[in-house]
């Protein structure tokens, strides 16, 4: 199984998913910054890394996590990426792909943009990371979703 959680600028609403996801932060409750502020690639991609699905570790059923930066293109990168692994893989399942951009608020918008466009990032971190605590309940909910869904159709596999 493979998980992709893909937004944007792929370093904020999808790193802190992925992270959730390996149970590295809390999902029940909305942490301190400094748990923003240290997860590794929270806020930290560069534009050579756009387009490029980043590996952030196994998860207990064995599910392979990655992020993913794809812009403005998600019509584009998102049936790339599902026909490449149906190439390799000979079906679909398995693969989730994952849209954490409807999460994403405009304070997250402007800091983002501010940090990692603009290169303003004693500006846009703090502003992107309070937008962050904002939007986490939101993050929160898509990963426990897919958790769910996940451990649902392992279930169903299972004889």
């Amino acid at each position: 199984m493979i998980v992709i959680y893909h937004d944007i600028g792929g370093t904020h609403s999808s790193v802190i998913a992925a992270n959730m996801h390996l149970n590295r932060i809390p999902m029940d409750y909305v942490p301190d910054k400094n748990v923003l502020l240290n997860l590794p690639g929270f806020d930290r991609l560069e534009k050579y890394q756009w387009g490029h699905i980043i590996y952030r570790g196994e998860d207990e059923y064995g599910a392979k996590v990655y992020t993913l930066c794809r812009q403005y293109k998600p019509e584009i990168v998102v049936p790339a990426v599902t026909d490449m692994y149906l190439l390799l893989k000979g079906t679909v399942k398995g693969l989730y792909m994952v849209n954490t951009t409807p999460t994403v608020n405009w304070i997250m918008g402007i800091g983002g943009y501010s940090s990692r466009v603009l290169g303003f990032v004693p500006f846009g971190r703090p502003i992107v990371t309070y937008g962050a605590l904002i939007a986490y309940p939101k993050i929160s909910k898509v990963v426990k979703e897919l958790k769910n869904k996940m451990r649902s159709e392992l279930d169903t596999a299972m004889p």
